[in-house]
C-alpha cells in the first residue's frame, strides 16, 4: 500500500512482488497487520496466496468487534482453502477510542465478549456446529467448508485474563510494544500455566512478540523516525501499560535500533524470555536499512 494525496492505494502487485521477495529470501511467514483504515488483510493474503505459493501468512491482529464469529470462520476457511492451509488466525480486540470512537460499539466486558466470540469461532474452523448462546454474542450454525483444516489461532493477549483465556484456548499470544522482561516475567509464565490449569502442555501455546526493528548505524535518526510512527501507542492504555512493566518511557525505548551485534543481542534477550517467534515490524524509510535490516534477521532465522 501508498499512500497518495493523504489517502492510501492498494498497489497489489508491489505487494505480491515483496512477499515473493521475502519467499525468495527464505522467511518462513509474513505477518499481516490490520489497521481500521486499511483494505481488509485477509482479502489480499488470498490474492496473494494464488501467487505465492511456498510462504506461511498470518494476521497480525484482525478485530473482532466489527464482525460475527461465523462471518470470520467463513473468510477465514476461504482463505484456508485458496493457499493450501497456510493461514494463521491471529485475532484480538481493538482499542475502546477505536470500538466505540469510530464504530460505535460497547467496549464494555472484552474477556467475556472474546471468550463467546471463541465458542462460536473455533468450533466453527473445526468443521464442526456451533451452538453458543451467549450474553453478548451468540452463534449457531455450521460452516460448509469441512475439508478446509482449521488455521491455528492466536489471541492479542497482554494483560492476566485475556492471557488465561488464551493458554486455554488457542494456540497462543501475540503481543506488541512488550519487552523482555515483562515477556519474561508476566507474558510467557502466564500463559504457559494457564494452558497447564487448562490440561494442556506448556508447550502446546506460543508467544509471538512484535518490536519495531532497524539495522542502521544512523541510531539517532531511527529514533526519531520511531518516535513519529509510534507515538499513539504511548496513549493507549493497553500498550501504555506493557511500556510501564517493562521501566520504558515511550515506545522508542522498546523499538530495537543499532548495528548487527546490538541488535543481535536485543533479539537474543527475546529468545531468553522464551519467545517463540520474534515478528520484526520494519520501519525505517530507507531502503538500505530496510535491506540491511531483513538480511541480520534472515540469517538469524536461519540459525
Amino acid at each position: 500500500m501508498h499512500t497518495v494525496d493523504g489517502r492510501k492505494k492498494l498497489h497489489l502487485d508491489d505487494y505480491i512482488a515483496e512477499l515473493a521477495r521475502f519467499e525468495a529470501e527464505g522467511f518462513r511467514r509474513i505477518w499481516a497487520t490490520q489497521m481500521p483504515n486499511d483494505p481488509d488483510a485477509l482479502t489480499v493474503l488470498a490474492v496473494a496466496g494464488r501467487e505465492v505459493p511456498r510462504i506461511e501468512f498470518a494476521t497480525g491482529v484482525l478485530p473482532i468487534q466489527p464482525q460475527h464469529p461465523m462471518n470470520l470462520a467463513q473468510r477465514a476457511l476461504t482463505v484456508n482453502a485458496v493457499t493450501g492451509g497456510r493461514l494463521v488466525l491471529g485475532i484480538g480486540l481493538t482499542h475502546q477510542v477505536v470500538t466505540e470512537g469510530m464504530w460505535g460499539i460497547p467496549y464494555n466486558r472484552p474477556v467475556r465478549r472474546m471468550a463467546e466470540f471463541l465458542d462460536g469461532l473455533l468450533p466453527l474452523l473445526s468443521g464442526e456446529a456451533a451452538d453458543a448462546a451467549g450474553e453478548l454474542t451468540t452463534t449457531r450454525g455450521a460452516m460448509s467448508l469441512t475439508e478446509v483444516p482449521a488455521p491455528p489461532v492466536y489471541l492479542a493477549a497482554l494483560g492476566p485474563q485475556m492471557l488465561k483465556l488464551a493458554g486455554a484456548r488457542t494456540a497462543g499470544t501475540v503481543t506488541w510494544m512488550t519487552g523482555p522482561k515483562t515477556l519474561r516475567d508476566h507474558i510467557v509464565p502466564s500463559l504457559r500455566t494457564a494452558a497447564e490449569s487448562a490440561g494442556r502442555a506448556a508447550g502446546d501455546v506460543r508467544t509471538v512478540a512484535f518490536l519495531p526493528v532497524a539495522v542502521t548505524d544512523d541510531v539517532d535518526g531511527a529514533k526519531e523516525s520511531a518516535a513519529r510512527q509510534f507515538r499513539m501507542y504511548n496513549s493507549l492504555p493497553s500498550y501504555r501499560a506493557m511500556l510501564d512493566r517493562e521501566g520504558y518511557d515511550t515506545p522508542v525505548d522498546a523499538a530495537i535500533i543499532g548495528d548487527e551485534a546490538t541488535v543481535t543481542a536485543r533479539l537474543g534477550e527475546l529468545a531468553d524470555a522464551g519467545v517463540d517467534e520474534y515478528v520484526g515490524i520494519v520501519f525505517d524509510r530507507d531502503a538500505g536499512v530496510r535491506d540491511r535490516t531483513r538480511e541480520l534477521l534472515r540469517k538469524l532465522d536461519s540459525v
